[in-house]
């Protein structure tokens, strides 16, 4: 079997347990994929010692099965790899501290040389701020591949935006065959359909402490800047956002109000010098993008002042809000309805509502 450097990289990375620490200690001992593949005992041995990890200082004969079987299952399952050595690469991932050497990937490939944009929030993100982020990913998936990962709350908001375009890529910190969290083994698959999964790990890898984090630098590398829907002061979200600031891209945040936990780390961006974004308007302008302007349909008298309340007073009960707009309770509450179905408001724990 004459094995390429990008097929020594794939077998590397898919078909061994190794860390990244020691897949890159290994690679700078053999100087190239394909020497490590072909005399991997020779420089394995300072690396394995005995143990569990000793099988794989085996014979080249036993790599290429490994190697074969597993390019066989990802020719049936549609899946690819791209590796550092290959063409389309992203250029920004090379540019980060350890890129990942390959990324296995299952969908719509092309989507790996369109610009791209970094949505993430908590998984505990307040509904007004999930309606929100939905509608900037959707507005701005019309220029950008939407990246994010695949959790609840931020993450499904940029999925929910971006999914219909198809310009959407979450990045797994599992291997291909496996979901995390589970319950959202549904969404994975809409997503491979339409847009496109990558990952770093081998296909049956489960989830580890550390993988959310590596996967963090690879949301934050993939793209030009980091759109954060919540965070608080101690959410693995900041990650991504100062790996972000790490790599010199662009960091914006929704503003939240004072004394809510979940935007704590959203305020605390903002504060430091992140963009404060209530629009996609606002990260269109950033990158110089004219965006196409959106008419706003005319909304009937009760909607037009029950809309102006919400927008003077934040989020209220909605008995509160029937008394400044001088409505009754049961008017009010078909009212904001309404504007739900608008996209206008959202409505959000303990009978209140806000505006979008």
């Amino acid at each position: 079997m004459n094995v390429t450097e990008e097929q020594a990289l794939v077998w590397l990375c898919g078909c061994t347990p190794f860390d990244y620490r020691e897949r890159a200690h290994l690679l700078r001992a053999a100087k190239s994929p394909k020497a490590l593949f072909e005399d991997f005992e020779k420089f394995s041995s300072a690396l394995i010692k005995k143990g569990e990890s000793g099988v794989y200082n085996k014979q080249r004969g036993s790599r290429e099965t490994d190697l074969a079987r597993l390019l066989a299952d990802m020719e049936r399952k549609g899946r690819f790899a791209v590796t550092v050595c290959d063409a389309d690469y992203p250029e920004s991932l090379k540019a980060i501290p350890e890129p990942p050497f390959v990324l296995f990937g299952e969908g719509r490939r092309e989507l790996l040389k369109k610009r791209k944009f970094c949505i993430v929030g908590s998984r505990i993100t307040p509904a007004w701020a999930e309606k929100i982020g939905k509608q900037i990913s959707e507005e701005l998936s019309e220029r950008f591949a939407i990246v994010s990962g695949l959790a609840e709350g931020g993450d499904s908001a940029a999925i929910a935006g971006a999914l219909g375009s198809g310009n959407l890529i979450c990045v797994l910190p599992t291997g291909l065959d496996n979901c995390y969290p589970a319950s959202h083994a549904a969404l994975k698959e809409r997503v491979k359909k339409n847009g496109l999964l990558l990952s770093e790990y081998p296909m049956s890898e489960s989830a580890k402490k550390y993988s959310f984090h590596a996967r963090n630098r690879i949301l934050a590398g993939l793209s030009e800047g980091v759109l954060v829907l919540s965070a608080g002061l101690k959410s693995g979200t900041l990650i991504t956002a100062n790996a972000a600031l790490d790599y010199g891209r662009e960091v914006f945040a929704l503003p939240h109000n004072v004394g809510v936990a979940q935007g704590a780390g959203c305020n605390m961006l903002i504060q430091k010098g992140a963009g404060l974004v209530t629009s996609a308007e606002d990260i269109f302008w950033s990158f110089g993008i004219e965006s196409a302007p959106r008419e706003q349909a005319a909304l009937p008298p009760e909607e037009e002042k029950m809309l102006a309340v919400l927008r003077e007073n934040g989020e209220l009960h909605v008995a509160e809000l029937a008394e400044k707009a001088g409505m009754k309770i049961y008017e009010a509450a078909a009212v904001l309805s309404a504007l739900e179905l608008k996209n206008l408001a959202v409505k959000s724990g303990g009978n209140k509502y806000a505006a979008v």
